[in-house]
């Protein structure tokens, strides 16, 4: 009982105060279309951003792991250790694709408001 009377002060907390927005690199790819077409410029902006540093956040997990990769001997990089640290690199580099893939669709309704990009934009990209 006192676990859901937690529950519901925090989502009524939620709801009057505003929860910041989540990237879900999970979230299917046309709900986050729909979504974004309902959503104002602020909205928009606040995704992108959420989106944007879980994208940073992840791009420096996979340089962390790929310095690791780089410490192990050449002898041994087939090893399961090798091996591990390999596919966790994969898991990453999949994960900021998905991330990626949703912040673009935020990014580019958010080009359609003809407001200042500079803030959202990714590094590298153009």
């Amino acid at each position: 009982m006192r676990r859901a009377s937690l529950l519901a002060c925090f989502l009524g907390a939620c709801s009057v105060a505003g929860c910041a927005k989540k990237a879900d690199e999970k979230k299917p790819t046309p709900q986050v279309k729909a979504e974004a077409e309902a959503m104002n410029a602020d909205d928009l902006r606040e995704m992108a951003l959420a989106y944007k540093e879980a994208i940073l956040a992840k791009r420096k997990d996979v340089e962390r792991m790929a310095e690791k990769i780089k410490e192990i001997p050449i002898t041994e990089i087939l090893s399961e250790e090798g091996k591990r640290l390999k596919a966790e690199v994969d898991t990453l580099l999949r994960s900021v694709a998905a991330l990626t893939e949703r912040f673009e669709i935020y990014y580019d309704r958010l080009r359609e408001t003809n407001v200042d990009l500079s803030e959202v934009s990714l590094p590298g990209s153009s």
